[in-house]
Formats: C-alpha cells, structure tokens, sequence
C-alpha cells in the first residue's frame, strides 16, 4: 500500500485556522526516519530480539482510547538490574531517579478534530503491525502510516461486514 507523503507545514482546521505542525514531525512521514529521541531505545531489540509483546510497554492500548508511552518505572522493572551499566540505560536511571519521565518526542499525531479510540481497535483484533508497521524491524520508529482519511476509510470499508466486529461509517465516530 503506498504511503502518502505529507510534507505540509501549515494544515486547515475545521474552524478555519491553522495549526502548526513540527517540521521535524512531517518530514519524516514517508522517508522512514523518525524523530530523534532523548533515549536511543530499540524496539529491534526488545520487540524482535526480546519478543516483548507491544502491550507489555503500552499496556494501555487494550483498555483505553490512548495506547500509552510506558512510565520510565516500566522500564527500570527490568533496567535496575538488565544492562544497567550501559550509557543510554544510565540516561534513564538518572529520569527515574529525579522522578521525570522520559521526554519522548511524538511519533504519532492526529489532528485536533479528530479521535481515536487504540481499545475499540484492538479489542476489534486490528493487529499493532496493521497501523505501525513493523516496529520490531525500524532502527528508529517513525509514521508507519499516512492516518490520512481515506486510509482509515479504506480500512474500515474492508471490516464493515465482519460479523464479530463490524467497522462504522459513521463520521461522528472519528469526528467531533
């Protein structure tokens, strides 16, 4: 599936302003290169090597309309011990122990007048990798996927007829 290439700096809100948009954000759309981050984390490594399952971390996807960044505790329940002598691990002990959490820079952004709900699609079994990509193969992760309209249209045309879980066409869903 082809991949639209945002590169817009300026986009039209529905109340006729404008919102900005980090430059560093759209030019990544489409390149695959994401943003740089305050930790050099990898989810090669703990997704792919590790086989870490994407709820353990964002273990709010399931239960609530936002998947979570996991809480820099999640991260020192194995980092206390698993390669705490390592600089970037050291970067993250110093968080925990300030009591900060990680700054992570988004990845992922929707316009204002529109919601998503991460439980309404997982629970409906739309698999992490559908929307993501294959996190567990990006050096640095980065927008997977446009979220442009028409390919969350395109999606849930396709489930309109599952009869477990059928997808809406009703704009007040995602629009509000």
């Amino acid at each position: 599936m082809k991949r639209a290439l945002a590169l817009a700096l300026i986009v039209p809100a529905l109340a006729g302003g404008t919102v900005a948009w980090n430059q560093s954000f759209w030019s990544s759309l489409g390149n695959r290169t994401g943003p740089t981050q305050p930790i050099n984390f990898s989810h090669q490594i703990h997704a792919d090597s590790l086989g870490m399952n994407c709820l353990y971390c964002h273990y709010s996807a399931d239960k609530s309309p936002i998947a979570n960044i996991p809480p820099v505790s999640t991260c020192m329940g194995c980092h206390k011990l698993a390669r705490a002598d390592r600089p970037e691990i050291m970067k993250l002990a110093g968080y925990f122990e300030r009591g900060e959490q990680v700054p992570w820079v988004e990845v992922y952004r929707l316009p204002a007048h529109v919601k998503f709900n991460h439980k309404r699609h997982v629970r409906a079994g739309v698999q992490c990798e559908e929307c993501h990509g294959k996190v567990q193969e990006m050096k640095v992760v980065y927008q997977y996927s446009s979220l442009k309209m028409g390919w969350c249209l395109t999606c849930h045309r396709q489930r309109m007829n599952d009869e477990k879980n059928p997808a809406t066409m009703d704009c007040l869903v995602c629009h509000h």
